[in-house]
């Protein structure tokens, strides 16, 4: 299994945060996907945002997180949007 460390995007406190909700690898990371990863790390730590989800999604996709499609950007930034509706 990958470190999470080894994804783009992940640094240190990422891969802490994401070890602390149950995700401790990059295969983990994957097929857990980036949206139920956000929501858990959005439950523990209420202050992750949406860059966060974007590095998320850039590290499954092995890509910056600032070089993610217009579309992947817009449907994230409605997920992220909908959590914010709920509270």
């Amino acid at each position: 299994m990958a470190e999470l460390t080894s994804m783009c995007n992940v640094g240190k406190e990422l891969a802490r945060k994401l070890e602390s909700v149950g995700i401790r690898s990059a295969e983990e990371l994957t097929r857990t996907g980036s949206m139920e990863a956000f929501l858990r790390l959005k439950i523990r730590y209420p202050n992750v945002c949406l860059v966060h989800l974007y590095a998320l999604q850039g590290a499954i996709d092995q890509t910056a997180y600032n070089c993610l499609p217009e579309t992947i950007e817009e449907e994230l930034k409605r997920f992220s949007d909908s959590l914010r509706e709920r509270s």
